[in-house]
């Protein structure tokens, strides 16, 4: 037991090693951290207030007053581009916990048992993986009402599959081993064979692919956001803010939209990065 003990730290510790050389890694480690820093403390250090109006400075341009301008509402871009990922990086971590939970436990049911379970999950899967995520989640919102919760409950639902997949695949290479025979030899339970002896043998791809999930997250919401069915005013939301002032676009009002539109770019490919290097790492 101390040697295997000794060879799963050494493991991590190489893990660790290639992690922390890793420039994508650290890059996207370093970009998360800040809008999360953002969304914690963010409203502590921003100059204004970024839910008051001011119509008699609105659509003011950058300058040393309004570092990113003012929308037509007066509200200083700055202010709201700093606490704007509040909702965002509440909203897409907890959909993307629950899809990969159900997502975990559909693929170690269908990936163990095999057989008719796993005939009928998978063709449930395929199904659902067929049918385009956003237009799953716009029926469901307009059917069951537009709240926060709605939109983490349709995320999750829509990515559950997707992770399902990904799990099912590591789990049928793991039921070959020794490890699992053995436990089967002992007369352990499904369960414990399932949760105790092989997820911890899985966890590297789930959290690859909880990662990535977690960046198509952020742009669901997003997205969903923008065409007025997640995030809802007054919050300070990224994709709210371009919703409400894309089309001022073309009257050269360009601050308007270029700073919300660079902060969610930029949460993504932070997270993005952060995959990357995790997916590297766990490969060597």
């Amino acid at each position: 037991m101390t040697a295997i003990a000794a060879t799963a730290s050494s493991q991590r510790r190489e893990v660790y090693a290639v992690l922390f050389r890793s420039g994508a890694f650290l890059t996207g480690m370093a970009i998360t951290l800040f809008w999360l820093v953002c969304a914690i403390f963010g409203h502590r250090f921003v100059p204004y207030d970024p839910l008051a109006s001011d119509v008699l400075n609105a659509l003011a341009p950058p300058s040393a007053e309004h570092w990113f301008g003012t929308d037509q509402l007066g509200r200083d871009i700055f202010s709201r581009f700093i606490v704007g990922s509040q909702g965002i990086l509440t909203v897409a971590p907890l959909a993307t916990i629950l899809a990969t939970s159900m997502g975990t436990a559909l693929g170690l049911l269908t990936g163990y048992f095999r057989g008719i379970v796993d005939d009928i999950i998978s063709r449930l899967i395929e199904a659902f993986i067929a049918i385009p995520g956003i237009i799953v989640a716009l029926l469901v919102i307009v059917a069951l009402g537009n709240s926060e919760m709605t939109v983490i409950i349709v995320i999750g639902l829509s990515f559950a599959p997707i992770i399902a997949r990904t799990v099912r695949s590591a789990v049928l290479s793991e039921r070959q081993l020794e490890y699992v025979a053995a436990a089967k030899l002992r007369r352990e339970s499904a369960a414990h064979i399932m949760f105790i002896e092989i997820l911890p043998n899985v966890l590297p791809p789930i959290l690859v692919e909880t990662t990535i999930r977690l960046g198509f997250a952020i742009f669901a919401v997003a997205t969903l956001s923008f065409l007025g069915f997640g995030l809802q005013p007054p919050s300070p939301d990224w994709a709210l803010a371009i919703s409400a002032n894309y089309g001022l676009i073309g009257g050269g009002y360009w601050w308007t939209v270029l700073f919300d539109a660079l902060a969610i770019a930029s949460l993504v490919v932070g997270v993005n990065l952060i995959a990357d290097g995790l997916h590297g790492a766990l490969d060597d």
